[in-house]
């Protein structure tokens, strides 16, 4: 099993961060390459549609709002992994008042690719996700 993590620190307060992301529709809120996310299942799963037309679903696993994080797993999807689950959290900068920590990371079993391959991968993902989110936030 392989793993990899992003994470961004932000001068914004976390409860405005997860207002924004802690949705598990809200992807095209602030992930341009996420043209769409349909609700499915009472909003347990969710069908995401990419700028190119492809589509990945993903089950959620687990959601505390409280402590602003959920996880997920990938039903279907492009990508040359199994066992997927990944976690997506805010949290306060320790020491900064009114700082934000986001936190995207997960595990993985790569199938036919090195797991440097499916590291470098999800990482670019995660980096390039949070990098949009920045960017919204700063819009």
């Amino acid at each position: 099993m392989a793993s990899t993590s992003a994470t961004l620190d932000l001068p914004i307060a976390p409860e405005r961060v997860w207002q924004l992301i802690g949705g598990f529709g809200s992807l095209p809120d602030w992930l341009p390459y996420i043209s769409s996310s349909v609700p499915a299942e009472g909003g347990r799963v969710r069908q995401l549609r990419n700028e190119e037309g492809g589509e990945i679903v993903e089950r959620l696993v687990a959601f505390d709002d409280a402590a602003r994080s959920y996880s997920y797993a990938i039903l279907e999807a492009p990508f040359p992994v199994t066992d997927y689950l990944s976690t997506l959290s805010v949290r306060e900068v320790p020491g900064q008042s009114g700082a934000s920590r986001v936190v995207w990371s997960g595990t993985f079993t790569p199938t036919d690719v090195s797991d440097d391959e499916a590291v470098e991968l999800f990482h670019g993902i995660y980096a390039d996700g949070l990098a949009a989110l920045r960017d919204t936030l700063a819009g």
